[in-house]
């Protein structure tokens, strides 16, 4: 029997999600570009899909912008606030612990177009703290970027606070915040978190792949990464793919955040006790994290190792971040992790799916791992 507990690298498609991109691609297949009913009946959908992420966010519709995935809408973010505000300054402010996506473009604005890009480093809690980023912010810094939620850890960062006291020192700073891990798993509203871009990805929240969007406040100017059409409004041009946007919006429409909240941490806590109660298991996951994600370590035994070792059993976890193939971790580096605890690190992912039959599986065939692998 299969035990899926690795939903922060990708969810299972809910089955209304499929039909409708089913749907989609047999039936309902026009361009919504298209001047003609079908073109007509498929830029339905697309509102549709727009209207049901802006409620989830609190936003109006006309300020959510569909991209490929969280990747692409992390990446516009940067490049495009970069390129726009470029002659108001060029120093540019993230986390330390952000997703490749952020770390990769932010040293690609600095290596290629002369930015200038400050890390802030998380204290011993995980969490990245708000005098920490407010002492690097000056009359030259334009953009500013904290994740909501850390991929790996789950740490909740105070994205509100920060923001708000940004705003305060220089209410002409841009701020975004990459919302992939908590869209859908806790209440957001953009308003109350102060961004003024945020973006999110399908894929995570029982859609398919292939398809995220970009928040941006109406009052916010980017410039666009691609060129060719007016889809968008030219911020992300070329034909929409509208299987996948049509089924994002499905799935938003089924979220019921808080019950699923409730129900997630009390598998949290459930595997929590059972994992720790395991000789050689300790915690890495700060207190304050969103219950989705439990990060432990295994110390006597590699992540690599084991994560083959519970595969054999149809149990799937992971070492970290889906997107880093199995690099060393650069979050658990700037949390001061020991090499020894990083390289047995595993990341437990929930779903409303999981039940206590999951964690049972998975701590079983732990504690068994354990036993053979550390005598190997």
């Amino acid at each position: 029997m299969e035990h899926y507990l690795d939903n922060s690298a990708t969810t299972m498609v809910s089955e209304k999600s499929a039909q409708k991109a089913f749907e989609m691609m047999t039936a309902n297949y026009g361009n919504p570009s298209s001047l003609h009913e079908k073109g007509r009946l498929a830029e339905i959908e697309l509102s549709n899909a727009r209207k049901a992420i802006a409620k989830a966010l609190g936003a109006n519709s006309e300020e959510i912008f569909f991209t490929s995935g969280g990747t692409e809408a992390n990446n516009t973010a940067l490049f495009g606030i970069a390129q726009a505000k470029k002659r108001r300054g060029n120093k540019i402010i993230i986390s330390a612990v952000e997703h490749s996506s952020i770390i990769e473009m932010a040293e690609c604005l600095e290596q290629k177009y002369g930015f200038s890009v400050s890390l802030v480093m998380p204290k011993s809690d995980g969490i990245i703290h708000t005098e920490d980023v407010l002492a690097e912010v000056d009359d030259n810094t334009i953009l500013v970027s904290v994740m909501l939620v850390n991929n790996e850890t789950g740490a909740i960062m105070p994205v509100s606070e920060i923001f708000s006291a940004v705003k305060r020192k220089n209410p002409d700073i841009v701020c975004h915040t990459d919302a992939v891990q908590a869209f859908g798993k806790m209440n957001i509203n953009v308003k109350k978190l102060n961004v003024d871009l945020l973006s999110i990805s399908a894929h995570k929240v029982h859609a398919p792949k292939g398809c995220g969007a970009l928040y941006i406040r109406k009052s916010v100017r980017i410039l666009p990464m691609h060129f060719g059409g007016e889809q968008e409004k030219k911020i992300r041009p070329g034909t929409e793919s509208i299987p996948l946007i049509a089924a994002f919006g499905v799935a938003c429409n089924e979220f019921d955040i808080n019950t699923n909240l409730l129900k997630i941490s009390e598998l949290n806590a459930y595997a929590k006790e059972k994992l720790l109660a395991i000789s050689g298991v300790s915690l890495i996951s700060p207190d304050n994290s969103l219950p989705y994600v439990l990060n432990i370590s295994a110390g006597r035994v590699r992540s690599e190792t084991m994560l083959h070792f519970l595969e054999e059993s149809e149990i799937y976890i992971s070492s970290g971040s889906a997107c880093a193939k199995g690099k060393p971790s650069h979050t658990l580096k700037a949390l001061g992790i020991s090499n020894e605890i990083a390289d047995s690190a595993l990341r437990i992912s929930f779903s409303k799916y999981n039940t206590k039959d999951d964690i049972d599986a998975l701590c079983m065939e732990i504690s068994r791992g354990l036993s053979v692998l550390a005598h190997s």
